[in-house]
C-alpha cells in the first residue's frame, strides 16, 4: 500500500522532494544501515541530512504532506495547481418549469411515467416510481400508509391512479439492465406482450425497489447506477461516489469502493487503510464535489445525483460542460474521504435525509 504513494510523491514533487524506496529484503545491509525494527518505516531527512521525523506503518500521502508542513516545509505539486478547476455559476440558466422537473434527482419528467405525492403544503412531483421510492427511503416522518398520498400516472391512458392500487409492468433495459416500471389500470396486456416483463402489485414493486439500499445513507439504490463497496469483507453499495466513501466512517472498518467514471463509464478502485485513502487506480482519478449555494451564501451539497468520481480531470471537465446546469468544484478523491472522516455520528445519522416531504 505504501509503494503507489511513494511513486505519486516521487512524480508530483520532482525536483522539490527525493523519494527513495528502499526494499529490505533485496538490501539486507541497508536495513542495519537505517536502524529499521519494522517494515514499512518512513524517514524524514532535510535537505542538509539530517533526519527530522521517522514513522513505522503505514502513512498516507496526506499525513506525509501534514508532516513536511508541519516541519515547516509547506509542499504545492503541479498536481493540486491543476485541481483548482471549479464552476459556481451555472453555465446556463435553468428555464425548466418547476413542475417538470422531478423532486428527487433534478431530471426532466415525463408524463407518463409522472408520481404525484399529495402533502399539505402542496403536490411533490416526481420523475418515476424509482425517485418516489428514494425519496420514501430519505423521509423521516413516519411512513404509515405513506403511499395513500401517491399516485401514479396509468402507461397507457395518461391518468393519475392511486400508487398502492395500480399493477406494474416490471422489466428490465437492454443496454443498462436498468428495471422498467409502467403503472396501469387495465390493458396491461397488450403492452406486456410487446414489451416483456412481469405483471406485479405495489407491495412487491416496493419490496424490489427498497431491497439495495446505500451503505452509508440508507437510501434506495439501483446496483447499475451505485459505486460497489467492500467494507469489513461485506458487500454494500454507494449511492454514489461520496456515499461509498462515507461507508468507511459508518462502518469504522477499511473498505474498497468500485466507482465508474461518470463520463466514459471506465473503472476507479479506492481502497482505504484506517480512514486514509492507502491505494487509488488510476492515480490520475479525481472526485467532483457537486455544490450549490444557499439563500444565506454559505455553500452546501448539492445532493447525492451531482457527485462522481472521473479518471482524470479532463474527463470532469467535460461531464461538466455537457451538464450546463452542474455548480462545484474538483477536489481529490483523498479530500473526499477526509471529509466524510470528519463527520461525526449525528451528523451521518442525519446524512441525505429529507425530513417531512415538502415541494421546493
Amino acid at each position: 500500500m505504501m509503494a503507489p504513494i511513494l511513486e505519486q510523491l516521487k512524480s508530483e514533487y520532482e525536483g522539490t522532494l527525493i523519494v527513495d524506496f528502499i526494499d529490505v529484503w533485496k538490501n539486507p545491509d541497508e536495513g542495519p544501515k537505517y536502524n529499521i525494527k519494522l517494515i514499512p518505516t518512513q524517514i524524514f531527512f532535510d535537505a542538509s541530512g539530517k533526519e527530522r521525523f521517522r514513522h513505522e506503518g503505514f502513512f498516507s500521502k496526506e499525513d506525509i504532506l501534514a508532516k513536511w508542513k508541519e516541519l515547516g516545509v509547506d509542499l504545492t505539486s503541479p498536481v493540486s495547481q491543476s485541481s483548482a478547476f471549479e464552476r459556481l455559476a451555472a453555465a446556463q440558466a435553468d428555464n425548466r418549469a418547476k413542475d417538470q422537473i422531478c423532486y428527487m434527482c433534478d431530471g426532466d419528467i415525463n408524463a407518463k411515467t409522472l408520481v404525484t405525492v399529495q402533502t399539505d403544503k402542496g403536490p411533490v412531483r416526481l420523475c418515476s416510481p424509482h425517485c418516489y421510492f428514494i425519496m420514501y427511503s430519505c423521509l423521516t416522518e413516519d411512513k404509515t400508509g405513506f403511499e395513500k398520498k401517491a399516485s401514479v400516472t396509468d402507461w397507457a391512458a395518461g391518468e393519475p391512479i392511486a400508487a398502492a392500487e395500480a399493477m406494474y409492468l416490471y422489466g428490465l433495459d437492454e443496454k443498462t439492465g436498468r428495471p422498467t416500471i409502467k403503472a396501469f389500470t387495465s390493458s396491461i396486456r397488450p403492452d406486456q406482450a410487446t414489451s416483456g416483463g412481469i405483471v406485479i402489485p405495489w407491495q412487491v414493486l416496493q419490496e424490489k425497489e427498497l431491497a439495495a439500499r446505500c451503505g452509508f445513507c440508507d437510501r434506495a439504490v439501483y446496483p447499475q447506477d451505485a459505486a460497489r463497496v467492500i467494507a469489513g469483507g461485506l458487500h454494500t453499495w454507494g449511492c454514489c461516489s461520496h456515499c461509498a466513501l462515507g461507508v468507511a466512517v459508518r462502518t469504522g472498518s477499511d473498505i474498497e469502493v468500485h466507482e465508474k467514471d461518470r463520463l466514459t463509464g471506465e473503472e476507479i478502485v479506492v481502497k482505504s487503510l484506517d480512514g486514509k485513502m492507502a491505494s487509488l487506480e488510476p492515480k490520475t482519478a479525481v472526485a467532483w464535489f457537486g455544490q450549490r449555494q444557499k439563500p444565506d451564501g454559505t455553500w452546501g451539497s448539492a445532493g447525492c445525483f451531482h457527485q462522481g468520481f472521473f479518471v482524470t480531470a479532463q474527463n470532469l471537465e467535460k461531464w461538466v460542460e455537457q451538464n450546463p446546469y452542474e455548480t462545484g468544484r474538483l477536489i481529490s478523491i483523498s479530500q473526499a474521504l477526509a471529509n466524510k472522516m470528519k463527520l461525526s455520528p449525528q451528523q451521518i445519522q442525519k446524512a441525505c435525509k429529507i425530513g417531512e416531504c415538502v415541494p421546493k
